[in-house]
């Protein structure tokens, strides 16, 4: 198996070797650089990736495309005339993974080649089995020539052993009639040519070995140096191929680079043969040389195409928002391939389509770059930081926020303090609004910030906790802890402020303070006189009782903490509460953090900005200048800010204006980007929901915090069969747009203490809108989630109203089986449906045909009385059987 190391792997890949090492560790594999990788574990990591980017771990593509760009220059005309025009050849491969079909496709040939195969080693099986037959005969026939032969052989032996007998006694004879000295010497002559014959065959042997010997030595010898020359050139080739660069670090997709490489030197081999050829059977041999020549220059002037030795990693800068085609041009690459890839991540994106800054980080990873990640906001920050901030600090005023339970008496102890009255000018005697108003007291300025107790009010505490310095915590010791007062701990926890808790209705017979502490204390909110850092001061919102020592304590905390502010310089602070007022445009309540604001001012709200026109205190008093913990209405912005938002003073109107079209711009290229991954994200479950009814509902409301409110109540108030969709909202008076609106949704028009204009007021009458005005929130939530119980599907439930027992059976020839029975329980109706029951079992379940009292047909018999019933369409009725007579009843469902 082939392996590699892992920086090479990394530098193929066209990432970092920490990266890979990561990505590893992530697929249960612990690499370390220097260590190799072979291919099982290459394709684990892929499929753990492919898996991370919502595939389904296949490792393997599906899909492979090389390209190869070539150009080459030709040389047109003749003589003077001759130009030179560069050729650029494109080609591109691709290699498709089979389909299914495919597949089948591919077995069905698979069999058939079997099947071809399997004739053919049945065919080369008769060729053989003939051939073996043939070789039998053969042998049979070599065999009968070799006996043939030997007998030949032994016949011409016998009569040589014949022949050599009749010499040898031929010799004997000749012997015998020899001397003793003739014999000797014959001996001896017949033993030396002996002697000299096995001589002669051992030198011939010692011969032959020796040679068999040098033969052997000079073969091994040949083979050593072949196996050497082998052995270094396999190295060099292996060496060769492992320097060899390719586009991908796939075995697979290498050798089809290669053959595909070999194709076009094969082409280019026979094409540079052929004009070769051409040129020499050519008279014209000096031009054609010429033409040649400048086509050589012209070859050695053209760009040939080269493959990269490692991907081009570029580091891509993305803002906020990018389009797709945008984000395609930034990484050079084509806007159909970001779309198909982004595809494979689960993200049907168009061109034009608006990225969020977070979705193309991960797009550039994925294909290789590295995000870099810019804030499009160079002349916000120069606009923010061309500011004179005043000298030195100074000690301010604290700002203080009073939270509690709804009906607690927040808003009656703040009037004791003020001498004044507010909760009553409120509708319904509560809170609806954030109210900011300064005090003068004996010990010096305080300023309070009075926040809603309802419910719904959750995001005007925690906005009024975070503007704040001290948390005054009141609670009712006749009521105890509550679940707004749990909420407005958590707020000021979470804004890390000190907490004053203020146990009011003091002056009640049924007060018990004991108990306000107790459950305080489960929320980890300890008195100091239990060991704690929170004080408790009893008071009385009615009679006063207590409200020095919650001044002396509001105080004593701000020295606590230290509290400074600069005092001149250009202001900054913090939308409390915003509105649009019919003659005076928008109103925004600004409390002042820092700096001197001043009439005149050009201010940078959010999404807004303007010149401060007018200002006014909470009395409605006109003012010139406020300082640090002062809220102020001001007027003359571009439109209602949001309430939360900072404001800061700046010194061109110009700047002003094109920062806060900047940012309107990036808010809704935002919102369009979450809107557009939100729809897409809920396409496939809207689809499964089918038909949900929905309410349709126009808001407009006096102020920004209560449209907030009230909205979020809405949307909260959404189910899973009728939802809440609030298609527009705003703040300011009922308008003919929203009627219109309204009229072409199919929607209700909500008032919240704002009324209709005259002409809207006409096209209600003329379009029949349902128009609504508020004052009290609970009566508007209320109201919507009665008329959104109206819109549920209502529930069917079935109720026995009568049991008749079968006491005997009748047949009759027109009307069948005809039961005679008791009524045992209830009544029975004619019109209503029965089921018939055998054994407490239900065996039938219809209607009666016909319901008798004597010989009378009546609609209803009651309970004790004998009665004689038709089942239609059923025979079957037995003495001992009930017939059950049940009504389906309509129940009205309630959110």
């Amino acid at each position: 198996m082939e392996e590699v190391t892992l920086e090479k792997l990394a530098k193929d890949v066209g990432t970092t070797v920490d990266r890979l090492v990561q990505q590893f560790a992530e697929a249960g594999m612990n690499k370390k650089a220097g260590d190799s990788v072979n291919e099982e574990e290459k394709q684990k990591l892929l499929a753990h990736l492919n898996r991370q980017h919502g595939g389904g771990g296949s490792s393997e593509p599906s899909k492979m495309t090389l390209k190869r760009k070539t150009k080459s220059t030709l040389s047109v005309g003749g003589g003077r005339d001759s130009k030179s025009v560069q050729v650029e050849v494109r080609k591109k491969r691709t290699y498709v993974k089979r389909s299914a079909a495919d597949e089948a496709e591919r077995e069905e040939q698979e069999r058939l080649a079997k099947e071809k195969e399997a004739e053919e080693a049945k065919r080369r099986e008769e060729e053989q089995k003939r051939e073996e037959e043939q070789r039998k005969e053969a042998e049979a026939k070599a065999k009968a020539e070799r006996e043939k032969a030997e007998k030949e052989k032994a016949e011409k032996e016998k009569a040589r052993k014949e022949k050599e007998k009749a010499r040898q006694k031929a010799e004997a004879e000749k012997r015998a009639a020899m001397t003793p000295e003739e014999r000797e010497a014959a001996d001896k002559a017949k033993e030396e040519a002996e002697k000299l014959r096995r001589q002669q065959e051992e030198e011939a042997r010692k011969k032959a070995e020796k040679e068999a010997e040098a033969q052997a030595e000079e073969a091994r010898k040949l083979a050593e140096e072949n196996a050497k020359r082998w052995e270094e050139e396999e190295q060099k080739r292996k060496q060769q191929e492992q320097e060899d660069v390719h586009f991908t670090t796939s075995s697979t997709a290498q050798e089809a680079e290669d053959a595909q490489d070999f194709d076009e030197e094969r082409k280019s081999r026979r094409r540079n043969k052929k004009r070769r050829r051409k040129d020499e059977e050519n008279e014209d041999a000096p031009r054609r040389e010429k033409r040649r020549k400048g086509a050589r220059r012209g070859a050695s002037l053209q760009q040939g195409f080269n493959k990269p030795a490692q991907p081009v990693e570029r580091e891509v800068k993305i803002g906020e928002t990018i389009t797709v085609g945008e984000l395609a041009n930034r990484m050079a690459v084509k806007a159909g391939d970001l779309i198909k890839t982004m595809m494979k991540m689960g993200e049907m994106v168009t061109i034009n389509q608006i990225l969020d800054q977070d979705t193309a980080a991960l797009v550039v990873e994925e294909l290789g770059h590295k995000p870099a990640l810019v804030k499009d906001n160079a002349l916000e920050e120069e606009v923010l930081s061309d500011r004179h901030e005043g000298g030195e600090e100074a000690p301010r005023a604290p700002v203080v926020t009073v939270m509690g339970h709804v009906d607690h008496g927040k808003t009656s102890l703040l009037d004791h303090i003020r001498k004044a009255k507010v909760a009553s000018g409120e509708a319904g005697g509560i809170t609806q609004h954030i109210g900011a108003y300064h005090v003068e007291t004996d010990q010096g300025m305080v300023t309070f910030l009075d926040t809603p107790g309802h419910a719904a009010f959750t995001s005007m505490r925690a906005r009024g906790a975070g503007a704040t310095d001290v948390v005054i915590l009141v609670v009712a010791a006749d009521d105890g802890v509550m679940p707004q007062t749990k909420e407005a701990v958590q707020h000021a926890k979470a804004a890390g402020v000190p907490l004053i808790v203020a146990i009011n209705k003091m002056d009640k017979e049924e007060a018990d303070p004991d108990r306000v502490k107790n459950e305080l204390s489960q929320l980890d909110v300890i008195p100091e006189d239990w060991g704690g850092d929170t004080m408790f001061i009893p008071v009385s919102a009615h009679s006063g009782l207590g409200i020095d020592e919650l001044l002396e304590g509001i105080l004593l905390q701000s020295e606590v903490l230290d509290l400074k502010a600069e005092k001149t310089g250009m202001a900054s602070g913090i939308v409390v509460e915003s509105r649009l007022d019919r003659g005076r445009g928008p109103v925004a309540t600004i409390l002042v953090q820092r700096g001197l604001l001043k009439q005149g001012d050009v201010v940078l709200c959010g999404l807004e900005y303007g010149k401060i026109r007018a200002m006014r205190d909470e009395n409605g008093q006109e003012i010139k200048e406020a300082g640090p913990s002062i809220p102020v209405e001001i007027l003359g912005l571009s439109g209602v800010p949001q309430a939360g938002d900072e404001a800061t003073v700046v010194k061109d109107e110009r700047k002003a204006r094109e920062v806060a079209n900047y940012r309107q711009g990036k808010y809704r290229e935002v919102k369009l980007a979450k809107q557009q991954k939100a729809k897409l994200e809920n396409m496939f479950a809207n689809m499964e929901e089918g038909d949900v009814s929905e309410l349709n509902i126009v808001l407009k409301s006096d102020v920004q915090g209560s449209l907030e409110a009230i909205s979020d109540a809405l949307t909260k108030l959404s189910t899973d069969e009728v939802k809440v969709n609030i298609i527009g909202s705003g703040v300011g008076g009922i308008t003919e747009t929203d009627i219109s609106l309204a009229s072409a949704s199919n929607a209700i028009v909500v008032g919240f203490n704002v009324r209709a204009e005259a002409a809207a007021r006409k096209l209600v009458e003329q379009e029949s809108v349902d128009l609504r005005y508020y004052s009290v929130i609970y009566d508007l939530i209320d109201e919507v989630k009665a008329a959104m119980s109206g819109m549920l599907q209502p529930e069917f439930k079935q109720e026995i109203i009568g049991l008749a027992e079968v006491r005997d059976v009748f047949k009759s020839p027109k009307l069948g089986a005809i039961a005679g029975c008791m009524v045992t329980e209830g009544i029975v109706k004619r019109s209503a449906p029965i089921r018939v029951l055998r054994d407490n079992v239900v065996i039938y379940e219809g209607e009666l045909e016909s319901l008798r009292r004597f010989k009378d047909d009546v609609q209803e018999v009651r309970n004790g009385m004998e009665c004689g019933i038709g089942v239609k369409n059923y025979n079957d009725v037995k003495e001992g059987d009930q017939i059950e007579v049940f009504e389906t009843v309509q129940i009205e469902r309630k959110l």
